[in-house]
């Protein structure tokens, strides 16, 4: 232990050189004197083992005489959070946590549900006499690791535990392989071999108070842990890339033994099967679940053209990226690239495109383009991508996409949202290099990429055995092919249903009546000298409040599926009529609110106008009939996306199930469809009615994408029950009457009306969860009336019920 005042000098250059090279100061702070614990925080070097943060911070503790705490958590609402990533980082977790266990060494989990909730990482660092943050160059980590450091007064050091020669030993920000490559030849030649020196320092581990209940990671059920977090749902843990050091070895040393040698020849062939052609440890790399020292270490003593191939990949172009991201602000900014690849690419920004599509489309490999496809369902489906064709992948996204820089945003959403690499400084450097990062220009000149160097697809495909690689790709992550029915073609149902069919399962969709999308509902008519007219019956629009569902909508609105309702929407309150919150984003499908029911259903297997029958189990799953006990087929799986009172008749085989869905008290409501022969002008394009028997009137025509004078009016949930079965003749005169009374004035001729009675329009109360599954069973239930209510909670609901499916194929 040193005395108090020696602590207030303590510094890196108090450490050995293979630690003090790799540490950054990131605040002026001395080391505090009061602080009650060493703390480190660890995110992308997860292991016990040849870890310099977790060495740093063993022998600073030590040397302090305090104990250490190593803090890992999942607060901070990274942008792509996801089941498949969480699901990589909690198994990571695990195996690094027992390892450092092994040592002594306290390691503390913090999994919030709410993604966005504030993370106890400032509050643990204030108590601290010193905080070790890794050096990971790669967004989102540099600004808060910044962020940590300017907020509080105790000292951060960050550490390099990625590079063999660290970052921060690099003269310059290199913009060629060859540059680095030649920089560096005498270093690597030295560093690579060496064995990493284990530190021998044994701090005591922190036992004090903590301000949240640290996840105890031994008894940790991880599906149920990422079901029960706010997170993306639809992309499931890969099951055949399990994370932590453990999956990540022996992956490496199956991969040295039966294709390290001929890594030099078989590398770029995306068919080749796997221990040949590539690693695959990309991801391990990435989270730092496996020491990049011990594999270039290793592959260096196997020697061979293909081990002298990897380790090129491995630390010239690996360590470039890092490079890149660590002299560069903002890695995914446009000024990021090179000057002559942002000229070329501005000067060609205004050239026609092969074809525009919009995100959604991209993601789930609906371009038309063969080769394209297959590599975007590699990610979608299984987290990865071939590096070789990747970059083919990469170059495609400009002829696609409006602008270069949409091209570079779509690159990186697509990427790292989906592969378990994603958000990693390589990623960054394959990524731009696309767009010219690490490149030169190539004349002649071409339409839309300019001077970029060409690589299409079509060539691609030509020395690609096209057929092998889509059988690959084609399969479920779980290497297992459910049948799976899903009940109910509302926006739940659509929602599972997709997400489903997505992770290439087989999904035949249900629905009753003759249409898809349940209650967000239009009908159309047709009056003479008039185009086709409708009217939105069911949900009048829908809003935005959770990040994964505005993903969808900002992506149907690119397609022109959906469009926000500019309409002044005000409230009747007794004798005033006032504003409501203008701020507030109103979207609606376009030409009508159907249009999106139809569109998801597009390239679905659905069977309409079928009732079926509550399911009945059998040893080997479920056996659906129709109400006529014709068979409908046997099911693996079964989802029933409806009201709560017919899903919980449809759960009599799951009868807590259906308990838990009996609870649920539905409003009904009536409404009214009338186009006038003229217009009215109220001044307002949609109103709440808070007395008599309306609670709702809009002008259907005012919403994007209609046309005539067409107003659709919602009763009241109570006028409804005392009128369920009344006349619809005589519900319209009634609420007609309604609106005149309501608007002061006559009504224009009425040249068309129409009526429909919703039994089951808005949920009451609603499930404290967002869907019910049985595991054990293989049946579950979503909809509006599970965790939130409309048309977002539906979806939401939807694919969450899809997850729980995936998670447990």
């Amino acid at each position: 232990m040193i005395e108090a005042d020696a602590m207030l000098q303590f510094c890196p250059q108090n450490l050995p050189i293979h630690l003090h090279e790799r540490i950054r100061r990131l605040s002026d702070h001395p080391v505090r004197d009061a602080g009650k614990l060493v703390l480190y925080w660890m995110h992308h070097a997860v292991r016990g083992h040849e870890n310099p943060a977790l060495d740093t911070a063993l022998h600073v503790a030590d040397m302090l005489g305090l104990p250490l705490l190593v803090y890992q958590g999942l607060a901070g609402n990274h942008r792509f959070n996801a089941d498949r990533h969480h699901a990589f980082i909690l198994e990571g977790a695990q195996d690094a946590h027992a390892e450092m266990a092994g040592r002594g060494v306290r390691a503390v989990f913090h999994l919030p549900t709410e993604p966005h909730a504030a993370s106890p990482l400032p509050e643990l660092a204030a108590h601290a006499a010193l905080v070790i943050a890794e050096d990971f160059p790669a967004p989102p980590f540099p600004a808060w690791t910044r962020r940590l450091a300017e907020r509080i007064q105790t000292p951060v050091w960050a550490v390099d535990c990625a590079c063999i020669m660290p970052m921060q030993l690099q003269p310059k920000r290199f913009n060629r392989a060859f540059e680095l490559r030649r920089q560096n030849q005498q270093a690597y030649a030295e560093r690579i071999p060496r064995s990493w020196p284990e530190t021998d320092h044994r701090p005591l581990a922190y036992e004090g108070t903590l301000p949240f209940a640290p996840l105890d990671l031994r008894f940790a059920d991880i599906p149920a842990l990422c079901a029960n977090c706010n997170i993306d749902h639809t992309l499931p843990p890969a099951a055949h890339t399990r994370g932590g050091s453990s999956a990540g070895y022996a992956r490496w040393e199956t991969f040295k033994r039966d294709g390290l040698a001929s890594y030099h020849r078989l590398r770029n062939d995306a068919a080749e099967s796997w221990p040949r052609g590539v690693s695959r440890l990309s991801a391990y790399l990435h989270h730092g679940h496996v020491s990049a020292f011990r594999i270039a270490r290793e592959a260096h003593a196997a020697d061979g053209e293909g081990a002298e191939k990897f380790l090129d990949e491995l630390l010239i172009w690996r360590e470039l990226a890092h490079n890149f991201c660590f002299f560069t602000d903002d890695p995914e900014a446009w000024s990021a690239l090179p000057d002559w690849a942002r000229d070329t690419l501005s000067a060609h920004a205004g050239d026609a495109r092969e074809q525009y599509i919009d995100h959604e489309r991209l993601a789930r490999g609906a371009t038309g383009d063969r080769l394209w496809d297959l590599a975007q369902r590699s990610l979608l489906v299984h987290g990865e991508l071939h590096n070789n064709l990747r970059m083919t992948w990469a170059k495609a996204i400009a002829g696609w996409t409006r602008d270069p820089q949409h091209a570079l945003a779509e690159l990186i959403d697509l990427n790292h949202r989906h592969a378990l690499d994603g958000s990693d400084p390589n990623s960054y450097g394959g990524l731009l290099w696309a767009l010219g990062l690490f490149d030169r220009p190539f004349k002649p000149e071409r339409p839309v990429t300019g001077t970029l160097r060409q690589r299409n697809t079509a060539d691609h495909a030509r020395r690609l055995d096209l057929d092998t690689y889509a059988r690959r790709v084609t399969r479920p992550a779980s290497g297992r092919r459910l049948s799976i029915a899903v009940v109910g073609a509302g926006m739940s149902g659509l929602a599972a249903a997709r997400a489903l069919s997505d992770q290439n399962q087989q999904v035949t969709l249900f629905e009753k009546s003759h249409g898809y999308g349940g209650r967000v509902a239009t009908r159309h008519f047709a009056r003479s000298g008039y185009t086709d007219q409708n009217a939105d019956h069911g949900a009048q629009y829908f809003t935005i409040r959770d990040p994964r569902f505005r993903r969808r909508v900002l992506s149907w609105s690119e397609r022109g599926l959906v469009a926000r309702w500019p309409g002044r929407i005000d409230v009747a309150d007794g004798q005033r009529i006032l504003p409501t919150d203008r701020e507030q984003e109103r979207w609606v499908g376009v030409p009508g609110m159907n249009a999106l029911g139809g569109m998801l259903a597009a390239d679905l297997n659905v069977k309409l106008q079928t009732n079926v029958a509550p399911p009945r189990r059998d040893a080997g799953g479920w056996l659906l009939h129709d109400e006529q006990h014709n068979p409908l087929g046997h099911f693996d799986r079964v989802l029933i996306a409806a009201p709560a009172p017919q899903a919980a008749r449809m759960l009599v085989s799951a009868q807590d199930l259906a308990n838990q869905a009996a609870t649920i008290r539905y409003a009904p409501c009536w409404a009214v469809m009338v186009a006038f022969d003229s217009a009215l002008d109220l001044g307002w394009e949609g109103l709440f009615v808070n007395q008599g028997p309306l609670r709702w009137i809009a002008n259907n025509s005012s919403k994007p994408g209609r046309s005539g004078h067409v107003f659709v009016l919602h009763a009241h949930a109570d006028w409804t029950q005392q009128h369920l079965e009344t006349d619809k003749e005589a519900v319209i005169a009634a609420l007609l009457a309604a609106f005149a009374a309501m608007i002061g004035q006559p009504l224009p001729k009425v040249v068309w009306s129409e009526s429909h009675r919703w039994l089951y329009s808005l949920a009451d109360n609603l499930l404290a969860k967002d869907c019910l599954w049985a595991p054990s069973l293989g049946i579950g239930a979503c909809g509006d009336w599970c965790g939130g209510a409309r048309v977002e909670g539906a979806w939401l609901s939807g694919e969450a019920l899809a997850g729980r499916v995936l998670a447990g194929c």
